[in-house]
């Protein structure tokens, strides 16, 4: 079946005016579909035990299958006022000494319950700030995950690094265990916006890093902004572009803020600084806009890559997969979540870790996992899991490949949700045809609005629960 690719192509100023002139229309409270069902539909009952025997069943049911490991490292030494992660503050370094032994006994349990048939394929260590640690500390967690896993010979070992803590002896140490992938922390390098949310670092400090993991061998180098954030400006914003791109980074992820104070406290102070909605957009389409002119590929969402990048590799094979950790082309491997809030995703299992430190440690003490939530995906929820992961990774959704996976009727079986796309069709945020559901080069700075249209719990979700799309 010929599918008719959307070109990754510069979106045209016709597309950015008209999504511009839809945003009140479509900015409004969305999952960003790093799971589905997402968190708030997890459920409390699912327990460590649960967790226990959903691993051990996923030994049967998939002895060859690759195996992802997400490593959470909480600790910061101050607290970013935008952070909505799940962090522990503190100046004291020597609070990281218990939480790695917990750390490693988890590590050494899963590879214990896990065949050695099964190659470990992703490592990936979040926060927090894992520079945290010290890099002896973070050579000792490396030496725990290689003498209880077989590591592949092309595993993807990636670490999210704060430049104002690490050092050039973190990044030698980081690439002597393997680690080939590094995402820098930078978010804005406007002095202004940098003093209103608590993190100064300069470009200087930046460019020396970059300069040494290219000196090293790091295959991939990825910075993180953040478009939205208090006293931010267009020309601000602007200037920050132009560094990064001089910079010119492998991966860069543009995440739009999200404020939730009701969640985050320390938000609050933030809220009188904010840009104005109109004002946050026209920086999100300027973005776009200076990067995809300048050999990025706006891979989806808050993504862009350079053309070489795999990511653009895997779209275009249509085998790129959205998780936790963003886009990723490690679709078929599963992933177990160590650490606190951690979240592991394997069979039809998600399961979360939890997210205090007084209460992880006191459930490591007498669960067999220290489980908070989780959920058994039914055959309904990985259908429109499947469908959700095209739209927002391929920007295509082909009927005859979810029929044959699923044993559906696609059309009488999302009758409803067909009918719901009816109005984003009279946008042209999407065409639907005979064979595919197809998103248009607008539709496409839209992904999540047409991904709701598939979902069957946020329609009775109380908005709070998520940011608005853009």
């Amino acid at each position: 079946m010929f599918i008719r690719r959307i070109p990754a192509a510069t979106p045209s100023e016709t597309v950015l005016q008209t999504a511009k002139q839809l945003v009140e229309r479509y900015n409004r409270p969305a999952p960003r579909y790093t799971s589905y069902p997402t968190i708030p539909e997890w459920s409390s009952d699912f327990d460590g035990e649960q967790f226990c025997q959903a691993v051990s069943s996923a030994n049967r049911l998939g002895p060859e299958k690759p195996v992802s490991l997400y490593l959470h490292i909480p600790f910061c030494e101050s607290l970013c006022r935008y952070c909505a992660c799940t962090t522990v503050i503190t100046k004291n370094h020597e609070a990281a000494n218990p939480y790695l032994e917990r750390l490693k006994t988890e590590i050494e349990w899963i590879g214990r319950h896990t065949e050695r048939t099964r190659q470990l394929d992703q490592i990936h260590l979040g926060g927090g700030t894992p520079t945290f640690l010290s890099p002896a500390q973070l050579a000792d967690v490396f030496e725990t995950i290689h003498r209880n896993f077989a590591l592949s010979s092309t595993a993807e070992i990636s670490i999210e690094i704060d430049p104002r803590v690490t050092t050039i002896e973190h990044l030698q140490t980081l690439r002597q265990q393997g680690v080939n992938r590094v995402s820098m922390g930078i978010q804005d390098f406007d002095p202004d916006v940098q003093q209103a949310i608590h993190r100064i670092q300069s470009v200087e400090m930046v460019e020396t890093l970059m300069r040494e993991c290219r000196r090293l061998g790091f295959l991939s180098l990825n910075a993180d902004l953040i478009y939205g954030l208090p006293k931010q400006t267009l020309a601000g914003f602007e200037t920050t572009l132009e560094q990064i791109l001089r910079l010119r980074p492998d991966r860069i992820a543009l995440f739009s803020y999200a404020h939730v104070p009701w969640m985050k406290r320390q938000q609050r102070v933030l809220e009188k600084l904010l840009p104005s909605s109109e004002d946050k957009c026209e920086i999100l389409f300027h973005s776009i806009r200076r990067l995809t002119t300048s050999g990025y590929r706006h891979i989806g969402m808050d993504h862009f890559a350079l053309e070489t990048d795999e990511l653009c590799a895997a779209q275009d094979a249509r085998t790129l997969h959205r998780n936790f950790q963003g886009y990723t082309t490690r679709a078929e491997c599963d992933l177990f979540g160590i650490g606190m809030s951690a979240i592991s995703s394997f069979g039809n299992v998600y399961a979360q870790n939890l997210h205090t430190l007084a209460d992880y440690y006191r459930a490591a003490a007498h669960q067999p996992w220290p489980t908070m939530r989780g959920m058994y995906l039914s055959d309904d929820d990985r259908l429109r899991r499947a469908v959700i992961n095209r739209i927002l990774c391929h920007a295509v959704v082909v009927k005859e490949e979810i029929e044959t996976e699923f044993a559906i009727d696609f059309d009488r079986y999302f009758a409803s949700e067909l009918e719901r796309l009816e109005p984003l069709e009279q946008d042209n945020l999407v065409t639907v045809e005979a064979d595919a559901i197809q998103l248009t080069s607008l539709g496409r700075l839209y992904p999540r609005n047409v991904a709701m249209g598939f979902d069957a719990y946020v329609r009775e979700a109380q908005p709070q629960r998520f940011s608005k799309t853009m």
